[in-house]
């Protein structure tokens, strides 16, 4: 009988810190769903100053820079932001290390656009992380973000990775959010949904990213585009 692979849930910080030296060869099917979605939505960048929070390895920031974007890019892990650095284009990048859930060290209304790429899932508050993301964003600005679909908790699936140096299944800390939490955190915090959309792993992908194929039917992404309110 094969050994049952040890699960480990550790926290979010230590979780991505280990992560990030194989979190770019992964093979990932939400990051590779995501993409097309963030650039679609967030649109002409050019001349933009733009708050990624939740940079990781910076996929996101890598791409806004490289598109003509002012950028700052916050983590809180070191780990993952050390991954992002030692990329082509990063020179052009501020790193700041922070943790979304305690408060950014940015000024108000600083920022054109903010984006945040799946990091709700680790955030306990959803009220708390609306609140800070549109206080850096301008008045007429916007946000985007995304998450894990919640109806992937349903099947079991949040956001974890195989340790290769110990094969253990690790789980940085996260926190299950229904829809109508999203939309309500929203709410209150002042934004309006200019989309919600939710996306499942398309057939033409699978070949690419053969992990996807398991989640062809559910749904996978949920991204969101919101600005502020009318007062």
């Amino acid at each position: 009988m094969a050994a049952e692979i040890p699960e480990i849930v550790v926290p979010t910080r230590e979780g991505y810190d280990r992560w990030s030296r194989i979190y770019d060869h992964d093979g990932n099917p939400l990051v590779a769903l995501e993409h097309p979605q963030f650039v679609r939505m967030m649109g002409d960048v050019r001349g933009l100053r733009v708050a990624d929070v939740g940079t990781g390895t910076g996929r996101h920031a890598i791409h806004l820079a490289r598109a003509g974007a002012r950028v700052v890019a916050i983590d809180l892990s070191l780990g993952m932001m050390s991954q992002a650095r030692a990329k082509a284009g990063a020179d052009q990048i501020r790193f700041v290390c922070a943790d979304c859930t305690a408060g950014l060290p940015l000024p108000e209304a600083s920022f054109d656009r903010v984006v945040s790429g799946l990091v709700a899932e680790h955030v306990p508050s959803l009220e708390n992380y609306f609140a800070e993301l549109v206080r850096i964003c301008r008045p007429g600005g916007f946000i985007i973000a995304t998450s894990v679909h919640p109806a992937m908790h349903l099947v079991g699936v949040s956001a974890r990775f195989h340790d290769p140096a110990t094969g253990a299944k690790i789980y940085p800390a996260g926190y299950r959010h229904a829809i109508s939490d999203y939309v309500m955190a929203a709410r209150r915090a002042g934004l309006v949904f200019d989309e919600i959309s939710e996306h499942v792993f398309p057939a033409e992908m699978i070949a690419q990213n053969p992990r996807g194929e398991r989640y062809a039917n559910w749904p996978m992404l949920l991204a969101m585009r919101l600005s502020r309110a009318a007062r």
